[in-house]
């Protein structure tokens, strides 16, 4: 190797070296011209801030704070009372109380029906009371009986022609 060329692979060799210094330990003199220099402890803004200090005595009497606290919670309790929304006084009714005892309302009662003996008479229910009108079902021959089969229509009508029907009974 000449000697030109080794100089080339030492300074490439010394500018890697170099590039790795200044990615670890940054380029000297870009923040500051001493290298050795401490950095600042504290801000400018920190530096330039001063601390309230209270005078040592009252500006303002007891009274006046007094008054002044008073006036600011009357204040306070005036604007909740204007923000909370206006409570409702609940009725406690039931459905009963609202809807059926009105007032001058007077029942009137129905009179009462004579005494039915279960045993013996036939119960009243849709069917025995609208019997007539049922179509398609054998004529009803006596009331008292509805539901008892009519065999009118399997016998000849020769002989049913001759018949006289009884009165239906009540």
């Amino acid at each position: 190797m000449s000697e030109p060329e080794a100089a080339k692979n030492v300074a490439s060799s010394n500018s890697a070296d170099e590039k790795r210094q200044i990615q670890r330990h940054g380029h000297p003199g870009l923040l500051s011209l001493e290298p050795g220099a401490k950095m600042e402890d504290t801000t400018t803004v920190k530096a330039t801030y001063i601390h309230h200090q209270s005078p040592g005595v009252r500006l303002k009497g007891r009274r006046v704070e007094l008054l002044e606290k008073l006036i600011a919670h009357d204040t306070r309790e005036q604007i909740e009372q204007q923000m909370k929304p206006a409570v409702c006084e609940s009725e406690f009714c039931s459905t009963s109380q609202q809807s059926f005892t009105v007032q001058g309302f007077v029942p009137l009662w129905e009179r009462l029906t004579p005494v039915h003996d279960y045993r013996s008479e036939n119960s009243i229910t849709f069917w025995s009371e609208n019997c007539q009108q049922v179509q398609g079902v054998t004529p009803v021959r006596s009331a008292t009986e509805p539901f008892k089969k009519c065999s009118q229509f399997s016998r000849p009508i020769s002989e049913r022609l001759d018949e006289q029907t009884p009165p239906l009974e009540d």
